[in-house]
């Protein structure tokens, strides 16, 4: 089987900073980093290093072909990754001493995703492949419709978080991710509670205490985050919602697919950077966690 992602592809800086600023307060870094990023990107790797076979959907600007070879070194098949006119996306990403992070996105080139670039990469899917999206790029909605229609798996990682966005493409989703913020701030736009939605599959992440998950017609499930200290949260949520992904593509059980998601992201946050860090699945495996 294979996971399809309409994802966005950026070039990361990283600055790390004493603190994270303030409104007009200027910092000194002591540091700066460049790495492959961007949701989409970090999921396509991620998904990949847990063992699946990932296809990514987008676009670079002439500036961003460091990054689609990046993503092929990867294992990823980049075939349907365009090249338009415009920048790249880029993050400029702050991270403080104690791993939290501030980031200013620019989209760029992921707002540039012709329908017709989408209607010939899913051409070649097979009912039961994975598609995968995010708040990142264009075509969501389209993407979503087209998934549905061809029997793919449909899934959403509801971030940068825009209620409005999630709302359009929840009549065809089979599986949801979100942090805890923003399923509190869907159930205030829908009046639906995550056990409510109707999806099959929803998972709340809960940040340093885990993840919740919700399956249609059972009982919720906690599970619960292993204890690491963390340097760098960036690019943790889309590790695990990565590995997940695989986890679901592999036939997993969701709770086993959870768990090795979790003890990804447990290493994740230990490593400074984004999708060139994610741990491999014999890194995840082997790892001693609590």
């Amino acid at each position: 089987m294979t996971i399809w992602n309409l994802g966005s592809i950026n070039a990361d800086l990283v600055y790390a900073v004493p603190h994270l600023p303030e409104a007009g307060e200027t910092l000194a870094a002591s540091e700066l980093q460049k790495f492959l990023g961007g949701k989409g990107a970090n999921m396509s790797v991620a998904a990949a290093r847990a063992g699946a076979q990932v296809s990514h959907i987008g676009a670079v600007g002439s500036d961003g072909r460091w990054a689609r070879d990046r993503l092929a070194e990867y294992g990823i098949d980049t075939r349907h990754i365009a090249e338009v006119d415009g920048p790249t996306g880029h993050a400029i990403i702050a991270v403080d001493a104690q791993g939290e992070n501030l980031i200013v996105l620019l989209p760029g080139a992921n707002h540039a995703v012709e329908k017709q670039q989408l209607t010939q990469a899913l051409g070649k899917a097979q009912a039961g492949d994975l598609l995968v999206m995010q708040n990142e790029t264009n075509a969501q909605v389209e993407a979503a419709k087209l998934g549905r229609d061809l029997g793919l798996t449909v899934c959403y990682a509801a971030a940068p978080f825009q209620a409005e966005a999630v709302q359009a493409v929840l009549p065809y989703l089979d599986f949801l991710i979100l942090n805890e913020i923003e399923a509190e701030q869907l159930q205030a736009a829908s009046g639906l509670a995550p056990s409510d939605l109707p999806v099959e599959h929803v998972i709340v992440t809960l940040g340093a205490k885990g993840a919740r998950y919700h399956q249609r017609g059972h009982d919720p499930q906690e599970f619960e985050a292993h204890k690491v200290t963390a340097v760098d949260t960036t690019g943790a949520g889309d590790t695990f919602t990565g590995y997940v992904l695989a986890g679901m593509d592999r036939g997993m059980p969701m709770a086993q697919a959870i768990a090795q998601a979790n003890r990804a992201a447990a290493l994740m946050v230990m490593r400074h950077g984004t999708a060139d860090v994610i741990p491999n699945q014999k890194e995840v495996h082997e790892a001693q966690l609590d």
